[in-house]
């Protein structure tokens, strides 16, 4: 089955073209901090439960992270509701400038045991997830269960 919108869900914000919900991504490691406190806001509105709340806001600062991170600004998250598989679900996508140039890599001074672990929650949280390429650079999205 494909995924589309789940009409009985909260609408999404009219002033972005009904494609869910956009909140920009400053490129500096103190804004994943600033969009989980956003992006809590906006689910707590949509009244995502407790648990998924807390799964979608881990997946989301994994994302980020690796927005700021690892690629080119500019980065914006965007949220939407979505249906796959006859459940509904929620869209998180994380949208970069690209892959930072080999060199210039903020995460090259971290030690090993600092990081790596990010996509490896995604997969442990997400019902699937993935990327692909854009006019805008890489989208790298993940879908979590909300039913």
């Amino acid at each position: 089955m494909t995924c589309g919108e789940v009409p009985d869900r909260p609408p999404a914000d009219e002033a972005d073209g009904g494609d869910g919900h956009v909140l920009p991504v400053p490129h500096i490691c103190e804004a994943v901090a600033t969009v989980r406190r956003r992006a809590h806001a906006l689910l707590t509105e949509w009244e995502l439960s407790d648990d998924c709340l807390d799964e979608a806001l881990m997946v989301i600062s994994e994302l980020v992270t690796n927005a700021i991170l690892h690629a080119l600004p500019p980065a914006v998250l965007r949220l939407r509701w979505t249906e796959c598989e006859g459940s509904a679900g929620l869209r998180i996508e994380v949208t970069d400038g690209g892959p930072v140039p080999a060199g210039q890599r903020a995460d090259e001074d971290l030690e090993p045991d600092e990081h790596g672990r990010g996509l490896g929650i995604v997969t442990a949280l997400s019902t699937r997830h993935g990327s692909h390429s854009c006019h805008e650079g890489i989208t790298w999205w993940a879908d979590l269960p909300v039913a």
